[in-house]
């Protein structure tokens, strides 16, 4: 399962017509500390290839906390604890952990796990990207070259995150429906901390 980057959300546009766009990630972000939800991912590679599809459930807690729990077909787990990124696969019975202000190569949650919009816009330029299946939209391009992604765009409904797309430097598309979505919920700390299983590989730091 391919990881997708962190860091994005997002820049802050500073021209009054995309005054709504910014508004309304700015209430996101300023009304959401804490978030739950279940999702579904579809992968749409470029080669043509078959739609790879995942579903699970993720949870933040700003800033820099984040779960990201792929339950289906394979089960996957990536914990942000403020710190490091620690991404578990079962399977292999192997856990990978990076600094996680290096680790460039974070969960979706991660993306909406940062700080407030004026920490964002130094590092993505947003725009208004109109209204598609009943979702307003706006779109993050990077302002580095380096971030290992073209775009994301992020669907909203009023001022609540619906949807997210990712289309990253090779031209492969991730598609991400948000469901059961729960703001500021009661979180208990211990969903931000990961513990590696007995017998388990770790790489990294």
């Amino acid at each position: 399962m391919r990881i997708l980057l962190p860091a994005l959300l997002l820049a802050l546009a500073a021209t009054t017509a995309r005054a709504d766009a910014v508004d309304r990630l700015r209430n996101f972000l300023e009304t959401t500390k804490l978030l739950r939800a279940d999702f579904s991912q579809t992968v749409m590679p470029k080669n043509g290839r078959k739609p790879q599809f995942s579903s699970g459930s993720m949870a933040i807690a700003r800033p820099h906390k984040f779960r990201w729990q792929i339950d289906k077909p394979y089960p996957q787990t990536i914990v942000g604890d403020g710190e490091k990124v620690w991404l578990h696969d079962p399977e292999l019975n192997q856990v990978t952990v990076k600094k996680q202000g290096a680790a460039l190569a974070g969960s979706p949650a991660a993306l909406l796990a940062g700080e407030g919009v004026a920490a964002l816009e130094k590092h993505f330029t947003l725009k208004d990207a109109g209204t598609k299946d009943g979702l307003e939209w706006l779109e993050a391009i990077p302002k580095a070259a380096d971030t290992g992604f073209e775009r994301v765009r992020l669907g909203f409904a009023g001022n609540e995150l619906r949807a997210m797309e990712l289309t990253d430097s090779f031209g492969q598309a991730t598609s991400l429906v948000f469901a059961r979505v729960e703001k500021n919920p009661p979180l208990a700390a211990s969903v931000f901390r990961f513990v590696p299983p007995k017998g388990a590989d770790v790489l990294g730091e």
